[in-house]
């Protein structure tokens, strides 16, 4: 049933349809001089020619910041639906696959119904098209001017509410863009070409240039009683007259008469914006129809900011998603060079399940996972997040891969039944040059030796995180320095055009011929992995790619001293000594009296607790590292002593003469350990 909704502005009551109801049909034996806009005929079901679906309903306004109010149209049936007929482009306007730009309807400016219909249908679709905010306003402004306006001002609140959220502070609106014709357009008049010697007129001033860029909204001012109105209102209405001035700026020329027209934009929530419509002094002023287009076009174009303001806003999630669940950047322990790439399976799919991970572990060795939760949507990537916090967890422990892995596939069942992923997780030793591989159903790691030889590593393949009641497999095998680990998802290698195997044979073949190009020297661990994705072909991306690079370096013997104590009184002494002896090895001679004072301090605390033998390790690197190692899995804490404690000060001096220091709990224990700077001439 149709509702009954009045003009804006005429006088005449004349019943438009609804805004959901079927558009009315023109009469077939019309004339061109019949078809423009007249009053309607008494009667229930008389309508007027031109009629748009986007008519605002009376009685529905709302707040500026929210309110129970409606926007102007109905988000059902448009009238673009009805507008697109074939004489369309017939008659040289553009279909939904034109520009949206169609050539102004008489020499008039007052198109007849049936052709501002069609200018509606044209630029509805071309707003319609824009994706992010920059695209809707500029499909706005260029499917209006010169067709339906000589200028245009759009303005936007700043900041954008988003959803259900209600801004803090006063509605402030910002000029997002203006349109307008160029200046030589601008200052010609009309039948300038058919009279060359006519007197030119006056150039018309610019319309659009001189608008204020920041507006704030008074309460109960002129310009909040317009936007809550909803309706677009003519310049020169008594309420226009008021509000125009606060927008635009107080010395803002306004063309007089019906040539401004002040439409507000409202979203699905709250008033978001306003577009001023202007046509120049020597152009037909807007006609009262005039609105109802206005009205059309602000309507689609506050619904299509919505959209894109959350659109933006989910963009915006995804990215801080993917980014909090992948390390900003990659520790770069002693022994072990790192890089890393990931690439998501499409710019609209942002976040996936594929992550990477370097963790530092006891003794400079260093944990590396990859892995990869099936799907790439928001919830793969929770999980995802899930899965390495955990993995973090676990190696924190210095649980060995396999057991690594086990307790991943218990929290993958705890997390959902069909939570399934695959895992890759190695542990480096960089003293003893052996990586220890436990693998989850995950592709094989490829490792390519310093000589040019690339090989897929032979790692017991398992099932995938989430099976549940399969035991985990880990090998261990030799790095030699030099060599470089590759352990990356099967994105990288499996696509439609091909499968994993071949996929995996055609990554070692292009680590081969990057090998190649730099002789008997590895090549650079970041343009290697740049090579890598090169191999990638334009319908090679349908998934999510983590690649993660470990040059191996490894820590020579003549760098490393090593000793097991007995846990007796005389071992703080024993452990002095050792450590002297290995510090005039090392030529390190000024750092003897902070080594023996820490060293004690640190052993005379494992000595009071252990039952089995201590270990003392020290390592010369880029810094003195000293590892003393017990049974006793309780860390150390920091604690303040009394006056009459006669220990709990050992920490104190450690923490105050090592650079660094720190405690880790093992699987058998504990380490704790402490840095401090080489002398200038050692470094």
């Amino acid at each position: 049933m149709a509702e009954r909704a009045p003009s804006a502005v005429s006088d005449n009551d004349a019943r438009q349809p609804a805004a959901d109801g079927p558009s009315p049909r023109p009469e077939s034996a019309a004339t061109p001089a019949d078809t423009t806009a007249r009053p309607a005929q008494a009667g229930p079901g008389a309508t007027t020619e031109a009629t748009t679906a986007g008519a605002p309903e009376a009685g529905r306004g709302g707040d500026v910041d929210g309110g129970s109010g409606r926007g102007p149209q109905s988000e059902g049936a448009s009238a673009t639906d009805t507008a697109h007929h074939p004489a369309t482009e017939a008659a040289g306007h553009p279909g939904p696959e034109g520009d949206g730009r169609p050539a102004p309807a008489g020499a008039a400016g007052h198109p007849a119904g049936g052709e501002r219909l069609r200018f509606v249908g044209a630029a509805t679709r071309r707003i319609a098209r824009g994706i992010d905010l920059d695209e809707i306003v500029l499909g706005l402004c260029r499917a209006t001017v010169p067709t339906f306006a000589d200028a245009i001002l759009v303005y936007l609140r700043d900041p954008l509410p988003v959803g259900d959220e209600r801004p803090l502070g006063p509605v402030v609106l910002r000029l997002r863009r203006t349109d307008q014709l160029p200046e030589h357009v601008r200052g010609a008049g009309e039948g300038d070409a058919a009279d060359p010697g006519a007197e030119r007129p006056e150039p018309v001033p610019d319309l659009a240039g001189c608008a204020a860029e920041r507006c704030e909204v008074r309460i109960g001012g002129p310009l909040a009683e317009v936007l809550r109105g909803v309706r677009p209102v003519f310049g020169d209405s008594s309420a226009a007259r008021a509000a125009l001035p606060e927008l635009l700026g107080d010395e803002r020329p306004v063309p007089d008469r019906q040539r401004t027209i002040l439409a507000p934009l409202r979203g699905r929530r709250r008033v978001i914006g306003a577009a001023v419509f202007v046509r120049r002094p020597d152009r037909a002023a807007f006609e009262n129809d005039d609105l109802l287009v206005a009205a059309q076009l602000a309507t689609h174009t506050a619904l299509g900011v919505d959209k894109a303001v959350l659109y933006g806003r989910e963009v915006y999630i995804a990215d801080e998603l993917q980014r909090t669940m992948l390390p900003d950047s990659l520790p770069q322990p002693t022994g072990v060079r790192l890089a890393s790439r990931y690439l998501p399976a499409a710019e609209t799919a942002r976040v996936g399940g594929d992550w990477y991970d370097a963790i530092p572990l006891p003794g400079n060795r260093v944990a590396l996972v990859v892995g990869d939760v099936m799907g790439h949507s928001m919830t793969s990537a929770a999980i995802m997040g899930q899965l390495r916090t955990t993995a973090q967890t676990l190696a924190g422990l210095d649980l060995p891969p396999a057991e690594v892995l086990h307790h991943l596939d218990e929290q993958a069942q705890r997390l959902g039944s069909d939570r399934m992923a695959t895992c890759m997780y190695a542990v480096y030793d960089p003293v003893a040059h052996r990586i220890v591989i436990a693998n989850a159903g995950h592709p094989p790691p490829i490792l390519l030796h310093r000589g040019g030889r690339a090989e897929v590593l032979r790692v017991p393949p398992g099932a995938p995180i989430g099976v549940g009641g399969v035991d985990f497999e880990a090998v261990e095998l030799d790095a030699p320095a030099g060599a470089t680990l590759l352990l990356y998802t099967d994105g990288l290698v499996e696509s439609r055009l091909r499968d994993v195997w071949t996929g995996i044979e055609q990554l070692r073949e292009r680590l081969i011929e990057t090998a190649r190009l730099t002789g008997p020297n590895p090549p650079p661990l970041e343009p290697l992995c740049d090579e890598v994705l090169g191999m990638l072909g334009p319908g090679d991306r349908d998934d999510d790619i983590a690649l993660l690079a470990a040059r191996f370096e490894g820590i020579a013997p003549s760098d490393v001293a090593y000793w097991f104590l007995d846990p007796r009184p005389q071992t703080a002494r024993q452990a002095r000594r050792l450590a002297r002896r290995a510090l005039t090895r090392w030529g390190l001679e000024e750092l003897t009296d902070s080594v023996e004072l820490l060293v004690s301090e640190v052993i005379t605390n494992a000595v009071r607790y252990a039952e089995r033998p201590i270990t003392l390790r020290l390592l010369r690197t880029d810094v003195l590292r000293c590892e003393v190692g017990d049974d006793v899995p309780q860390l150390p804490r920091l604690r303040q002593a009394r006056p009459s404690d006669e220990g709990g000060r050992g920490l104190y001096l450690v923490n105050r003469l090592a650079r660094r220091w720190g405690a880790t709990r093992l699987s058998t224990g504990k380490v704790v350990w402490f840095e401090l700077a080489l002398p200038p001439h050692a470094r």
